[in-house]
């Protein structure tokens, strides 16, 4: 996968082909989720792809030269026929991985079908650094030891696991143990997501912008020490960390400030940038935290939606940011979470509010 990652860099602009595309194959799940951007149920939609309509998706995805592509719900174990579309992925030339929920319902029969199938990776959710913590967030008895058994019986069939995190004010003086969890898991890396305010997700799951920033500062240090990988999820602002504590992030970031300024490297992955989103039905989202339609797959060719929509290319021009983020020296390299934005003001190119950067002789505009 590290390949494939590294392959999707050469196209800096990402107006080509996003480097990350999630199809959303479901939105059932037996988990209840403090901050589930689906809303999920137990029950599957009977308006979801079906199978061929979801091998036309990975075919497009795969015309495009895609180079990773996560398949997620909800809980994708819920589709009978997951295995199938890793396999159809995979024969097309497309990196798969799935992101399945901590229940029962994935047993070692099912990790191995998609093991054989050419699953690249397993990434799943740990939310706290016990069952007591994990759980309640979960809002299932029982997810974190599921969690952590289908996470040893992936490592027994050889297949790499990456760890996602959601951090917020019930989680975060426990970012350290965290961690030191994700790293006696042997996961090749850690997704540590900051909450958007959308579906489940209320206010109440939010850091203050000074919370975050030293969130991420913390996990700067963490990349130092720690043997994984760690990447941010509406939090494009740690590649700012990075840079300014003169780190490198997993490709390596190179630092150059033009004549105006501005910040040069590669450019930061978010919302449309870099990043396609397909829900359970075929609406093309910019993220799953996004709920902006361009298009559906079954009207729209998902090629030219990411392309050419007016949503998507508004989105990959950072000098159509505003506020404080249009003027940033940093925003070609990250840009601040579109999603978070528009959940925020209604305007997908506001500033992001948890954002502590404040840019040099940047001056709020007082209200008329």
């Amino acid at each position: 996968m590290g390949d494939a990652l590294r392959r999707g860099f050469a196209d800096l602009a990402f107006d080509d082909h996003p480097l990350l595309a999630i199809w959303e194959v479901t939105q059932a799940c037996d988990l209840a989720c403090a901050h589930c951007r689906a809303c999920a149920q137990s029950q599957r939609d009977p308006n979801e792809l079906t199978t061929d309509e979801g091998r036309a998706l990975l075919a497009r995805l795969a015309s495009m030269h895609v180079p990773l592509l996560v398949l997620t719900g909800g809980d994708p174990a819920k589709r009978p026929d997951l295995a199938e579309l890793v396999a159809e992925g995979t024969r097309l030339g497309l990196t798969v991985a799935v992101t399945p929920s901590g229940t029962p319902l994935l047993e070692r029969d099912g990790l191995l079908a998609l093991k054989d199938a050419g699953l690249a990776r397993l990434a799943i959710s740990l939310d706290g650094p016990d069952a007591a913590a994990h759980d309640t967030f979960r809002g299932v008895i029982g997810s974190f030891d599921e969690t952590m058994r289908i996470l040893d019986e992936a490592s027994q069939l050889g297949i790499p696991v990456q760890i996602n995190t959601s951090i917020g004010p019930h989680n975060i003086k426990a970012v350290r143990q965290m961690a030191e969890l994700v790293k006696n898991i042997g996961a090749v890396l850690w997704g540590v997501f900051l909450v958007v305010p959308v579906g489940r997700a209320g206010g109440s799951l939010l850091l203050t912008p000074r919370r975050v920033e030293a969130l991420l500062e913390e996990l700067t240090e963490l990349q130092r020490e720690m043997p994984f990988d760690i990447k941010t999820t509406a939090a494009p602002h740690f590649r700012r960390v990075l840079m300014q504590k003169h780190e490198k992030d997993a490709v390596g970031l190179l630092k150059e400030v033009d004549q105006d300024g501005i910040v040069r490297g590669p450019r930061g992955i978010t919302d449309g940038v870099g990043f396609l989103f397909v829900s359970h039905t075929g609406e093309i989202y910019p993220s799953g935290f996004l709920p902006l339609s361009a298009g559906n797959v079954r009207t729209s060719d998902v090629v030219d939606v990411y392309r050419e929509s007016p949503l998507f290319t508004q989105l990959r021009d950072a000098d159509s940011l505003g506020g404080k983020c249009g003027v940033c020296p940093f925003r070609r390299v990250c840009g601040g979470s579109r999603a978070r934005a528009y959940a925020a003001t209604g305007d997908v190119m506001a500033e992001d509010p948890l954002c502590a950067y404040i840019p040099k002789g940047w001056v709020r505009p007082t209200a008329r």
